[in-house]
């Protein structure tokens, strides 16, 4: 969505999306509302979004698996709920091309869909694991490149790919999680390479704890756990098991935080959602340039000898 966003002729409002370079534009032309694509609506930030962009009057596809949960959401013109599984590639064209033949495009793009898992890595199941790298990582890439194509077309989108702070930092008891986290981040930051020329911004949403279903029942954890791991591994399951639905983060001002973000027309790169985020994200941006530092004698030291001036001479 650029300086040509559709927004409703009673409410005008700044272009959500412009293109990269230019200045957010205000348009007051009657033109119809942006189309606000979400994946994982039955609960949590997916929801949330859901609300929110209804709300506002955009026009607003809600997906789950299990639609039925969405019963009630669905009765207005400007409102879509669909079925669909992430990791099912045939539900997956089905439901971009309902949402496109209904709305005529898709404006922003939210993979929220996801699961966790927790278990040390000796620990881990290697069906659980696969499960969750195709839910958090095959199945958003495939929501990636479904709506790609009409977004270049319109030369115009914004994809929101909510990742974690654990896709900047690693805690035991959740390595496998992190390592699907940490591949949306490098998606994400090449994807945003590759579309931002052609107008379409790319941002990361990166949470610390909410009070969704992250920790309860949206997570398995391995069968299998080993005592060497309790103090490590095992202390960080109990605590993040224990503090489900105490969280300090509120999904409703995270999804508020998300829909202004879109709606600025210049949305960040990155967008950190919680005290814990913040206060994570810098403390490991201080460690890596601390550990970068000390080793720069051995990083520069790697390369071919440049040649002399007498060499060269």
């Amino acid at each position: 969505m650029n300086a040509s966003v559709r927004t409703s002729a009673s409410s005008p409002v700044s272009s959500p999306i412009s293109s990269p370079g230019s200045s957010p534009v205000t348009t007051a032309i009657a033109t119809e509302p942006p189309v606000w694509f979400i994946t994982g609506c039955s609960t949590g930030f997916g929801l949330e979004l859901a609300k929110q962009a209804i709300e506002r009057g955009w026009r607003t596809v809600l997906t789950a698996r299990d639609p039925s949960k969405l019963e009630g959401y669905g009765a207005t013109p400007n409102v879509l709920v669909l079925k669909l599984d992430v990791t099912q590639p045939d539900q997956v064209a089905a439901a971009v091309a309902a949402a496109e033949a209904r709305f005529g495009g898709i404006d922003v793009l939210v993979n929220n869909a996801g699961i966790g898992y927790f278990a040390a890595i000796e620990e881990g199941e290697e069906a659980e694991v696969r499960k969750m790298f195709e839910v958090n990582v095959f199945g958003l890439t495939a929501m990636v490149q479904a709506v790609l194509p009409g977004m270049r077309q319109r030369r115009r989108g914004c994809i929101v790919n909510v990742a974690s702070l654990a896709g900047l930092r690693g805690f035991a008891a959740l390595g496998q999680y992190n390592a699907t986290k940490f591949a949306v981040e490098g998606l994400s930051e090449a994807l945003r390479q590759e579309v931002e020329p052609l107008g379409i911004r790319v941002m990361v949403v990166e949470p610390s704890g909410f009070r969704t279903d992250w920790a309860g029942r949206s997570a398995n954890e391995s069968a299998r756990q080993i005592d060497d791991y309790m103090a490590s591994a095992g202390n960080v399951r109990n605590a993040v098991r224990a503090s489900s639905g105490k969280q300090p983060g509120d999904p409703v001002r995270a999804a508020k935080a998300i829909v202004k973000a879109v709606a600025s027309g210049n949305p960040p790169h990155h967008l950190l959602l919680g005290n814990d985020a913040f206060e994570g994200a810098m403390a490991k941006l201080d460690e890596l340039r601390k550990v970068f530092a000390a080793g720069e004698a051995v990083a520069r030291g790697a390369d071919f000898p440049k040649p002399t001036t007498a060499a060269l001479a």
